[in-house]
């Protein structure tokens, strides 16, 4: 695990609040990996009281997951045709519809404790539409918020979709940047119920390569996004971490579970 300190000061040279922000750069990671490091972070985030917040930052292997306002509805294939596609389905307590996960996506998970900050469920869910618009506008990529499901939208679909939980008033899950997963299962997720959404409008994901007609990386995105969420996040203190010192231990305890269960 190596960490860097990012050179992001105001113009004073000073920090901007007390608090800093721990980027944790992890590449691909299981989803139920992530999981359980996100419940581990959370729990060990109750009990500090110097208000930092950790980020998540990383891509997951194809998969679909249906949060609060989802349904195994919203997904338009069979269990055979979702078997043939490799494509395992979880429910999970973050709001938010049906997600299609693949490389290319990256998935953003503040760990934020929000009675420290003062910040309401809603205060902190526009904290992060904020660092997701500001991204996209740096990238001149148009895109428009949408009020029914808070996510971004763009002329292909769903650009960028938002879906938090909270545990004790500290948040997990987070956001999902549609960078440039491949787009062949797209048609059969619906990301917003269709039966809220206006006749000739999407419901589906799109993709900020498709928008932009160009080469476009997650670590590019991901780069430009980190300034973005710090400030959001209230601070121009933050540091940039490969790794995470607990998740080889917890993708050894989940290959044994799996084993023992085989």
């Amino acid at each position: 695990m190596t960490v860097y300190p990012a050179p992001f000061q105001d113009e004073s040279g000073e920090c901007s609040a007390a608090h800093a922000v721990h980027f944790h750069l992890l590449g691909q990671v299981d989803f139920d990996d992530c999981q359980q490091l996100q419940r581990r972070m959370v729990y060990e985030a109750g009990g500090s009281d110097n208000g930092n917040i950790a980020v998540i930052l990383c891509e997951h292997p194809p998969l679909i997951t249906i949060g609060r306002a989802g349904s195994r509805g919203h997904i338009r294939l069979t269990n055979e045709q979702l078997r043939i596609r490799r494509l395992a389905m979880r429910w999970v307590n973050r709001g938010g519809g049906c997600l299609l996960h693949a490389p290319g996506q990256l998935a953003v998970y503040p760990i934020v404790p929000l009675r420290w900050h003062g910040w309401t469920v809603g205060q902190y869910l526009r904290r992060l539409q904020q660092a997701m618009a500001g991204t996209l506008e740096e990238l001149h990529i148009a895109s428009e918020l949408s009020a029914s499901d808070g996510g971004l939208w763009g002329r292909t679909g769903q650009l960028a979709a938002c879906g938090v939980a909270v545990r004790d008033w500290t948040t997990y899950h987070g956001m999902f940047l549609n960078v440039n997963p491949p787009a062949t299962d797209f048609g059969f997720v619906d990301v917003v119920d269709p039966l809220r959404r206006l006749p000739g409008q999407k419901t589906t994901m799109g993709s900020w390569f498709a928008e932009r007609r160009r080469a476009l990386s997650v670590p590019h995105v991901r780069a430009t996004l980190i300034p973005h969420l710090a400030a959001a996040l209230g601070t121009a203190r933050y540091y940039l971490v490969t790794g995470h010192p607990w998740l080889s231990p917890l993708r050894s305890t989940w290959r044994a579970a799996r084993h023992r269960a085989s």
